[in-house]
């Protein structure tokens, strides 16, 4: 199948949305602040394709231009100014991971505003358009249950493996180890797969709060 391709130059707007990262093309305008936020969950690349901008990050202030990248980690505050009075500065950002709520409001000093759920739709992300709440509620609960049984299971499966890593290195048998890692890495897999899906339920359900 094929795959999309995307032009900075023209693009600006979200070009994935999934619990796992939110990726964008974005271009600010002219003398355009963005407002104090931080990411409770996510950390935050910005990387310069034209133009030129300001960033402040937990209090430091650094100008970048075209080619260079910064990262803003999970809690800390930080803001964005395009510097040119005339013309827009372009760049490529993404948050990961991206839960709800997406941003707290950072206003002065290290206030937090309250919890605010963005719709969806202002992601570009519709596909929880047309399911009703108690379908949503449903498929949350769903996932949140199925997220508990799946961390079980895994939770059992790292200590039986453990005990025949420890069996192998006693026994000097590699491949009882190799056999124990992989299936470790398997239930591990499983279980962020089922975190994913459990992200992705409470990202198209939690917004709708603001609806009602």
């Amino acid at each position: 199948m094929a795959f999309q391709v995307y032009d900075y130059r023209t693009t600006n707007r979200n070009v994935l949305v999934t619990p796992e990262i939110r990726a964008r093309l974005y271009r600010m305008e002219p003398g355009q602040v963005d407002s104090r936020h931080s990411h409770d969950l996510g950390h935050e690349v910005f990387l310069i394709l034209e133009g030129k901008a300001e960033f402040t990050i937990e209090g430091h202030t650094e100008v970048l231009g075209p080619g260079q990248m910064c990262i803003a980690l999970v809690d800390e505050i930080h803001q964005v100014r395009n510097l040119l009075p005339d013309q827009p500065t372009i760049m490529y950002l993404s948050v990961t991971p991206h839960i709800q709520p997406t941003h707290t409001g950072r206003p002065q000093d290290r206030e937090r505003t309250a919890p605010y759920f963005r719709a969806n739709r202002g992601y570009d992300d519709l596909s929880a358009e047309g399911l009703g709440i108690e379908e949503l509620l449903e498929n949350h609960l769903e996932a949140a249950e199925k997220l508990a049984v799946t961390a079980r299971s895994c939770a059992l499966v790292q200590s039986e493996m453990a005990k025949q890593w420890e069996s192998g290195l006693t026994e000097g048998d590699r491949a009882a180890i190799v056999d124990a890692r992989n299936v470790m890495s398997d239930a591990i897999y499983s279980l962020h797969k089922s975190l994913y899906a459990l992200d992705s339920a409470w990202n198209a359900l939690a917004p709708l709060g603001n609806d009602e």
